[in-house]
């Protein structure tokens, strides 16, 4: 696509025109140029939905922290948009064992060592992660 071709349609509509998106577009030239779009409404309105999505995600894993029957690293595992298996790679762990942490009564009994480790994954502090905000 042409430089002039960038879609620039919703300017408010990702993110409140905050988010930009980096496209590739030919110059003048006929060289390859980066170009940043604020994209247009159908891949907008995608973008929009999947993060509505993860948003709820987010919000039930929440709730069931609240309630009990999840541990706080659940919450956190979802807001760092993660999954038992995906967190269990970064901490060199198998996915059963992420699983497991995720039981409230499980995860009060680990030892500050696993905790760390964690947070460091997550990129926070221990007292951060024993918390929902």
């Amino acid at each position: 696509m042409k430089e002039e071709d960038v879609p620039q349609e919703d300017e408010n509509k990702l993110y409140e025109g905050k988010n930009r998106l980096l496209e590739y577009a030919v110059d003048k030239d006929g060289n390859y140029t980066q170009k940043l779009s604020v994209g247009f409404e159908p891949k907008n309105v995608a973008l929009e939905q999947a993060w509505e999505l993860i948003d709820d995600q987010v919000a039930e894993s929440k709730k069931g922290v609240e309630a009990g029957e999840l541990s706080t690293l659940a919450y956190h595992m979802e807001k760092n948009l993660m999954d038992p298996g995906l967190l269990a790679q970064h901490m060199g762990y198998f996915t059963w064992r992420v699983k497991r942490h995720l039981r409230p009564k499980i995860f009060a009994k680990l030892k500050t060592s696993v905790l760390e480790k964690y947070a460091e994954v997550l990129k926070m502090t221990v007292d951060q992660l024993k918390t929902i905000e």
